[in-house]
């Protein structure tokens, strides 16, 4: 999986801006373009995620029994009001454990931009430790910051799952 979503940031890295100057050719551009590092990371773990997220999704929704949605078609109801008041609440009862999953996934790859140069937690660390000779103090502090990060992160969707959890 790491393989993947480091050529996906590679394949946006060095194809995104080819494929931009061959957009602009067309239209009479023909001046080099180069790509943000930080747009073109956040771009490629946006995708990356987000297909994760839509299959997750698409798997609580699967898993709503048929049922409902037949009551609610019996009972006239718009297919607004019938995704957003019985769809939804049972998908999200069911997506956001796996969602919680696809998130950490997505906070630990935030490392993996700093192959397009990009200077991230990782890397900072790893600069400052040749610098300083202290490899042990800043690595520890990268470790207790994503530590944080995911505690905080887990709390907040500890309390999201609770909520939509109610009534089950």
């Amino acid at each position: 999986m790491v393989f993947l979503n480091l050529l996906v940031i590679y394949l946006f890295f060095f194809g995104g801006s080819g494929a931009i100057m061959y957009v602009a050719s067309i239209f009479g551009y023909f001046e080099y373009i180069e790509i943000n590092a930080f747009i073109t990371g956040s771009m490629a773990i946006g995708i990356i995620s987000g297909a994760y997220s839509t299959e997750v999704f698409r798997g609580a929704i699967q898993s709503i029994d048929k049922g409902q949605f037949e009551a609610a078609k019996v009972l006239g109801v718009s297919k607004f009001v019938q995704f957003y008041k019985i769809i939804l609440p049972q998908m999200l009862r069911l997506a956001i454990p796996n969602l919680s999953n696809v998130w950490q996934i997505t906070l630990k790859d935030t490392s993996l931009i700093s192959v397009t140069g990009l200077v991230e937690i990782m890397r900072q660390s790893y600069i400052a430790a040749g610098s300083t000779r202290d490899p042990l103090f800043f690595y520890s502090f990268a470790a207790v910051l994503y530590l944080l990060l995911t505690y905080l992160s887990m709390k907040l969707i500890n309390r999201l799952e609770a909520r939509y959890s109610r009534g089950y």
